[in-house]
């Protein structure tokens, strides 16, 4: 496949136009420029860097730290010790949402035993909601 179009490079990557167009804004994608009309050309290396973006998107890669792999591939230096870094420490955050959600969650099922035997109750001036006032953990 020789050039392509803003439209026919984001339908081979799975993407809409509009985050082909965002990518070639902030630098991530530089396509060439016809001389005939001014129009973006697309080559399959850069369809193929916009598949890795994606990749490493799917990875959890934010933007800034996917130029600064491709800046460091540009530059013949490895980025794979910081791509290692950056997923160590990323599995370690998540892990920890992980266990924030789960306690959440027992909470959650917790309150749902206690409130099963109890009557719903009417705000009276000196009660918002029993259900929740009726915890005794914050």
């Amino acid at each position: 496949m020789g050039s392509m179009t803003v439209t026919q490079v984001a339908r081979q990557a799975n993407v809409s136009p509009h985050t082909v167009r965002y990518y070639t804004r902030i630098g991530l994608l530089r396509p060439a420029r016809r001389r005939d009309n001014g129009y973006k050309e697309f080559t399959t290396s850069e369809l193929d860097r916009l598949k890795f973006i994606r990749r490493a998107q799917r990875l959890g890669f934010t933007l800034a730290e996917i130029e600064e792999i491709l800046r460091r591939a540009a530059r013949h230096e490895s980025p794979c010790p910081m791509v290692r870094q950056i997923v160590a420490k990323r599995i370690e955050e998540n892990r920890a949402v992980l266990d924030a959600v789960s306690a959440l969650v027992s909470r959650m099922e917790r309150a749902m035993a206690v409130w099963a035997t109890m009557k719903d109750g009417v705000p009276d001036g000196h009660a918002v909601c029993a259900l929740i006032e009726s915890l005794n953990e914050v």
